[in-house]
């Protein structure tokens, strides 16, 4: 895996060090990656597995946070550490949306559920932004999602400002809907928009 810059040291009081933040970038970047299906949120794998290496062509980026190896979507990677701490430390509390396909139909009381924040082994998570929506226009996945042809699936936005591990498959799991197929389209103010699987593009910074 890339390594992130560290801070440099000093000593402090007492002869401890003190640690003293990394100067930023001369050519600071953020990068914005449609991250596919069975693909690894590292730059090496041991076991032969796909990775950012099969898609990033830049040195010294580093990913901004994680996505599940079993989902998709928007992927912010960058360079300068102090962006990549304030769009992952949970105090900044950065809205994160993600289009999830879940089996069954969702009821009244389990949407509300899952935006009261259900409880999960760690404890209840914060409250949500969920809403029902029609199925998006998105690629073909690979492999493609298994159905049971005897249960319908259904389509939600849901929006969190945590990331606890697999915090959106557990919720739904918690509520009885469990997740087919989960993307990511928006941290923050960076948005997925057209990015094809596998595509990225440098955003503003």
């Amino acid at each position: 895996m890339k390594q992130r810059p560290r801070s440099a040291q000093r000593p402090g009081p007492a002869g401890k060090p003190r640690r003293q933040a990394a100067a930023p970038p001369a050519n600071p970047q953020l990068i914005a990656l449609n991250k596919p299906f069975d693909v690894l949120t590292q730059f090496t794998d041991g076991q032969g597995r796909a990775t950012l290496k099969d898609f990033i062509t830049l040195s010294g980026v580093y990913p901004a946070g994680r996505l599940d190896r079993d989902s998709e979507g928007l992927l912010l990677l960058t360079n300068d550490g102090r962006l990549q701490a304030r769009i992952t430390d949970p105090k900044h509390k950065l809205a994160k949306t993600y289009w999830v396909q879940v089996e069954g139909e969702p009821s009244a009381e389990q949407l509300d559920q899952l935006r009261a924040g259900p409880e999960l082994n760690d404890g209840p998570t914060r409250p949500a932004e969920v809403e029902q929506i029609t199925e998006p226009d998105l690629w073909p996945r690979h492999p493609p999602v298994r159905f049971r042809k005897s249960v319908p699936t259904s389509w939600l936005a849901i929006t969190i400002r945590e990331g606890r591990n697999r915090q959106v498959r557990r919720m739904t799991a918690a509520v009885g809907l469990p997740t087919l197929r989960l993307v990511r389209v928006r941290i923050g103010d960076w948005q997925l928009g057209d990015l094809a699987p596998g595509q990225w593009r440098h955003e503003p910074l």
